[in-house]
């Protein structure tokens, strides 16, 4: 009875899934017939720091990594892909971002057996102190502020087939700017069919991936505190009146930025101790226009000592007034005693006019 009860969930949750993919294609069919459509709905979202990309690894391929597995920070880019990990990892990433602001997070990932995989992260966006004005004081108060973003992600991801993984994510999301914040709930959806087609090695696992993803599809952001707090003077031309009367600006809430995404992987090159991986995802956001992603990544296998990567890719291909463009990295997997790994990353992202960003990430397999 328990088996057949368990086919039956498994059975069910395939057919939602495929459902799901099934709609993300009509999506994204329906979003090219309206490519070219104006405006975008540029500036509309509120917590706009969950667009930054989280891991080296992703990074340095142009952001193309909804359908790559095996990797700790598809935590971030599609949960299903946590369902592929080989270990037990935990990781680090550390990304001066742009016009001084630092961007940091860290993720770990178990494997339990029979369950699936379980994740936790956090990722942090600080955007350093800065002086306090007012009309009165234009040149500053004397006083400093600080702006402040948090994402907490708990995710679990499961193979209900060789072919098939799912994984899902929730969020608990908060911005806080000197003594306001704002906070919402949210979660990811992803899934991952590896199809077996065009495997140069005849083997499923080395076929061509399909992944889907929906990022941030959760509840609106409002900020309130006590710096929306100003007196009024209601009748500012009539003496003997209240001339300051406690009042409060009442902001209205913003949705996150919703992000779907859908991509296809290749390995044209699969060797004992070579691996060529091809990507491109296309993405559909609620803030922007939609745009392509490419990646590459090139692995070369040292048996018993590790791996080494090299990366590169484009982001934002055909995204109108857009600043990414190329990007490029590697990373290396050293491997220790009682099966202990160690992994380091690093990406590097040309922003145009705006400079160059960079990504470290340092990771422990287990």
């Amino acid at each position: 009875m328990t088996t057949e009860l368990f086919t039956g969930i498994k059975d069910m949750m395939i057919k939602t899934y495929t459902f799901l993919w099934r709609v993300g294609l009509a999506i994204v069919f329906i979003s090219s017939l309206t490519f070219a459509q104006k405006p975008y709905r540029v500036g509309t979202t509120a917590g706009n720091f969950l667009e930054i990309g989280v891991g080296s690894d992703g990074i340095a391929m142009g952001d193309a990594f909804v359908s790559m597995v095996g990797k700790l920070s598809s935590i971030y880019w599609n949960p299903a892909g946590l369902a592929f990990l080989e270990q037990n990892e935990v990781m680090f990433m550390y990304q001066p971002w742009l016009i001084d602001i630092n961007t940091t997070s860290a993720a770990a990932a178990f494997q339990i057996p029979i369950v699936g995989t379980l994740a936790a992260g956090i990722a942090h966006v600080g955007y350093g102190e800065e002086e306090v004005t007012t009309l009165e004081y234009q040149d500053g108060t004397g006083e400093l502020y600080t702006a402040n973003d948090y994402n907490f992600t708990l995710s679990y991801s499961r193979k209900l087939a060789q072919w098939f993984a799912f994984g899902a994510s929730f969020k608990y999301i908060n911005s806080q700017i000197w003594h306001t914040q704002a906070s919402a709930m949210a979660v990811d959806l992803g899934v991952i069919v590896n199809t077996g087609f065009f495997s140069v090695t005849k083997k499923p696992v080395d076929g061509m991936r399909i992944g889907m993803s929906i990022s941030n599809y959760g509840t609106k952001m409002r900020y309130d505190g006590m710096d929306l707090l100003f007196p009024i003077d209601i009748l500012p031309n009539e003496a003997g009146n209240y001339s300051a009367v406690k009042g409060q600006f009442n902001p209205q809430g913003w949705e996150l930025p919703l992000i779907f995404r859908i991509g296809v992987s290749l390995q044209p090159l699969v060797t004992r101790n070579q691996r060529l991986t091809l990507a491109i995802d296309a993405l559909h956001p609620n803030n922007n226009a939609e745009s392509i992603n490419l990646g590459a990544e090139y692995e070369l296998r040292f048996a018993g000592v590790g791996k080494f990567a090299l990366r590169a890719g484009y982001k934002s291909l055909f995204l109108p007034d857009s600043e990414f463009g190329m990007t490029y990295g590697g990373g290396l997997v050293l491997r220790m005693m009682n099966n202990v790994a160690l992994k380091v990353d690093y990406a590097f992202k040309p922003v145009g006019i705006l400079g160059n960003a960079h990504s470290y990430t340092l990771g422990v397999l287990f």
